[in-house]
């Protein structure tokens, strides 16, 4: 979708008189100006999202459906241009919604092809127009611009694009850092309609400051200040949108439009026949702080609020865990559910904490056991063959024999107790130890209630 870059600017021109468009498939538009050359115009990414797709990554299917009480035909009547400029100037608009060819390809695609896409849309947009509207109104920034999200995202707050752009708002990862949405494996604040709402609004604001235009603040969150300054530079200092659109990007050339076309569509919609989906989002939320890791489905379970609907008011977190361990999190519920989580917020935490909840505290390190060393036992072959050799050397190991004899009787002595404990000489390990008394590592340990693998120099282990 947006590249979107940090701000950098300068400004730029280039003429275009739109006077014929054809569609060439989904995604594209062909536009023809007065001189007869044609060019390829890319629409948003979030206009080209397949309904099904919408549908699938969306959950719609748990909270939309059709609106039983719709009985309009599916047709969209056919207006003249007059009667689409008229309805334009009609909207109670700061920013300038010119019509042009392009604009109406866009919006016959919003009435045809994608009414269903429109619906779905609708039926979204009663619960999160509202957030968009207080954002912008907080920055003082035009109300028409919350209609951004719809060819932005189509409204859907857990949105990709190609690019990596996320969120409802389309917030690349670095653009949404610096205008401080936390990201990490647990939550994604590009997800957080509320949070993401203002930090879109920031950027707009910032982005008026540059530039003193709205269509170009608005072709700026597209594609990135850079390609804005490029195109004016370019075009030799123009700063009208209408100027500078032959060297931009190809989507931002259909941006705008789209754009027009999005406040028209979700103004006229009853004109071209089509009907909102009926949400089961709740019209009332509100917040809890909460200060350890919960899962969404403890909070389902006690509270008794549906799964999907718990998810689709926190999308920002990622593995449906409020990771209120971190810090205070916010987690929002149906106002009815508000009390409910209070009253029993000790349960919520213990229900099912070991199966959702699976990280580890603390665990302890376990030494290997090694196992006593047992000399295999000479086949009867073996020993006739080394019979000469073994001759041979017999005194030698007769001598040999009574050393080591010697050297253990030392060495118990030592130890005090006929054997029962040595005494730990530097550098000694407690596999050593095991091997020269015969026995295993964790004998010793439970022997000697070591807990550890560290032992230290003139310490006396019992080993029997």
């Amino acid at each position: 979708m947006k590249r979107i870059c940090f701000l950098t600017a300068t400004m730029l021109l280039g003429a275009v008189t739109l006077t014929r468009a054809q569609i060439v498939n989904d995604n594209d538009i062909i536009v023809t100006d007065q001189q007869g050359h044609q060019e390829v115009i890319q629409l948003p990414e979030g206009m080209t999202m397949p309904f099904d797709s919408l549908m699938i990554q969306y959950n719609n299917k748990t909270f939309l459906s059709p609106d039983p009480d719709c009985n309009y035909k599916d047709f969209s009547p056919s207006y003249s241009k007059e009667e689409y400029i008229e309805r334009l100037q009609r909207l109670p608009n700061i920013i300038e919604m010119p019509y042009n060819d392009e604009v109406q390809k866009v919006i016959d695609r919003y009435t045809g092809r994608f009414r269903q896409s429109v619906s779905t849309i609708l039926g979204a947009s009663n619960f999160y127009m509202p957030i968009f509207e207080q954002a912008l109104e907080e920055y003082g920034l035009p109300l028409e611009l919350k209609y951004l999200p719809v060819i932005e995202s189509a409204l859907n707050p857990k949105a990709v694009s190609r690019a990596g752009a996320t969120g409802l708002w389309q917030f690349m990862l670095a653009t949404g850092k610096h205008y401080g949405l936390e990201v990490n494996s647990l939550v994604d604040e590009r997800c957080d309609p509320i949070k993401a709402s203002y930090a879109a609004a920031q950027y707009l604001k910032d982005l008026y400051r540059i530039y003193g235009d709205w269509n170009l603040v608005i072709a700026a969150y597209n594609c990135g200040p850079e390609n804005i300054s490029k195109a004016i530079h370019r075009s030799n200092g123009q700063t009208d949108y209408w100027k500078i659109y032959p060297y931009l990007p190809k989507e931002t050339r259909g941006y705008v439009p789209a754009f027009i076309a999005a406040n028209y569509i979700m103004n006229y919609y009853c004109e071209h026949n089509i009907c909102p989906m009926r949400t089961r989002l709740p019209a009332k939320t509100d917040t809890v702080m909460v200060s350890k890791n919960v899962h969404l489905e403890q909070i389902a379970a006690i509270c008794n609020v549906d799964l999907d609907i718990l998810r689709a008011l926190n999308p920002q977190y990622r593995r449906n865990i409020v990771n209120g361990a971190t810090k205070p999190s916010v987690l929002r519920l149906p106002t009815q559910a508000v009390n409910l989580f209070i009253d029993n917020e000790d349960s919520i935490y213990h229900y099912n904490a070991d199966r959702l909840l699976k990280n580890r505290i603390e665990v302890a390190i376990e030494a290997p056991e090694e196992p006593v060393y047992v000399a295999p036992e000479r086949s009867s072959r073996y020993v006739a063959k080394s019979s000469y050799r073994d001759s041979r050397h017999n005194g030698r190991k007769g001598r040999h024999d009574r050393a080591e004899k010697r050297g253990r009787k030392g060495r118990k002595g030592a130890a005090g107790g006929g054997g029962q404990s040595v005494t730990v000489k530097s550098g000694q390990t407690l596999s050593e130890i095991a091997r020269r008394n015969h026995t295993t590592v964790a004998k010793l340990k439970k022997l000697n209630k070591i807990k550890g693998s560290t032992i230290q120099k003139g310490k006396k282990l019992k080993v029997k």
